[in-house]
C-alpha cells in the first residue's frame, strides 16, 4: 500500500528539487543600504474611488486605464472618468478559478491566478493584452506548496509571494508561517526565498498576503488580506527572515494593489475595498531614513 505524504515526506522532497542557492541579485542590493525606520505613523493621501463591484480580488493600471480583478473577471475602465471600456468573464466551469493580484506592463496585464480552495494546491501566471482584453499567455506553475498571489518584475528577476492560510486551501499540516517569497530568473527557477516577519504574518487573520511589489525606494511593499496597512520589508543582510521597516495606513482592506508607474516618482497606488466593492487611488508617503 502506498504510504501517505507526510510533512517530512513532503520537505524531504522539496529540497530534493530545491536549486542550490545563489548570491544575492541586483534586487537585493537594491534593497540594503541605510537603515530605516523600524517604527513610523505614515498614512497614505487617499486621492479618489470608484464603484466597480468586480474587483473582489485586486487592482491594476496604466498611463490612461485602471482595472478591476475579479475570482473570475476583468473590467477596464478609463483613468480620466472612470467609464468601463472593456471586459472579460470566464464561465463557472471554466479553466480560470481564482485570480489574484496582477500589474500592467506594456500592453499586457499580468496575473497571478491559482487553483484556491481547492487541493492540491496549484498555480499560474496569466498574462491578458490590454488592448483586446483576451488571453495570449500562460505559464503554469502545477502543484507547489503555497498559491501564488502576487508576481512582479524588479531588478531583472521575478518575484513572488505563494500563499498558504490558516483555514481552506492549504496543503494539510501547514499554515500561513509558510508563506515565502521567491526570486526566480526567466525560466521561473527559483534562486532564493525569503518568509516574512512575525510583526507582519500576526496581521493576516486567517489569511496571508495578497499583493505587493517593490517600490522606486528598493524597499518591498506588501499587504494582507483584510487590514488597512501597507507593509514596508527589505532583503535581510542576513538569514532567511525579510527585514520589517514600518507600516504605512492606507484606505483599502489589503487585497490587490499596483503602484502607478505611469506617474514616474508620484508615488501612486490603486487598491481595492471588497466591502465598499471600489476601486481606491492613494499617494503614498516616502520613508523617512532613521
Amino acid at each position: 500500500m502506498t504510504k501517505p505524504w507526510s510533512r517530512r515526506s513532503f520537505l524531504e522532497c522539496a529540497a530534493l528539487a530545491a536549486p542550490m542557492v545563489l548570491p544575492l541579485g541586483a534586487g537585493a542590493n537594491a534593497a540594503s543600504g541605510d537603515a530605516m525606520t523600524s517604527s513610523a505613523s505614515l498614512v497614505a493621501t487617499e486621492l479618489r474611488r470608484w464603484q466597480v463591484p468586480e474587483a473582489n480580488q485586486a487592482a491594476a493600471v496604466d498611463a490612461d486605464y485602471f482595472y478591476g480583478i475579479g475570482n473570475r473577471t476583468l473590467v477596464k475602465h478609463r483613468k480620466s472618468d472612470g467609464v468601463r471600456v472593456a471586459e472579460w468573464r470566464d464561465k463557472a466551469d471554466g479553466a480560470i478559478v481564482h485570480f489574484n493580484a496582477g500589474y500592467v506592463t506594456k500592453n499586457r496585464l499580468i496575473l497571478a491566478h491559482s487553483n484556491f480552495p481547492q487541493l492540491p494546491m496549484a498555480s499560474s501566471l496569466e498574462t491578458f493584452d490590454t488592448t483586446t482584453m483576451q488571453p495570449v499567455e500562460t505559464y503554469s506553475f502545477g502543484i507547489r506548496l503555497g498559491s501564488l498571489t502576487w508576481a512582479v518584475r524588479h531588478g531583472g528577476f521575478w518575484w513572488a509571494c505563494f500563499a498558504n492560510y490558516n483555514d481552506k486551501g492549504t496543503t494539510p499540516g501547514f499554515d500561513q508561517r509558510w508563506t515565502y517569497l521567491g526570486q526566480f530568473d526567466d525560466a521561473w527557477q527559483m534562486r532564493q526565498s525569503w518568509i516574512f516577519p512575525q510583526a507582519v504574518v500576526a496581521t493576516w487573520g486567517v489569511s496571508s498576503s495578497s499583493g505587493g511589489d517593490w517600490g522606486d525606494d528598493g524597499l518591498l511593499y506588501v499587504t494582507g488580506h483584510d487590514a488597512s496597512e501597507l507593509y514596508v520589508l527589505r532583503l535581510p543582510k542576513q538569514g532567511v527572515v525579510l527585514d520589517y521597516v514600518t507600516k504605512i495606513a492606507v484606505p483599502f482592506e489589503g487585497q490587490g494593489w499596483a503602484w502607478d508607474r505611469s506617474l514616474g516618482n508620484d508615488r501612486v497606488i490603486y487598491g481595492i475595498s471588497r466591502k465598499r466593492k471600489e476601486i481606491i487611488v492613494a499617494r503614498i508617503p516616502p520613508i523617512p531614513k532613521a
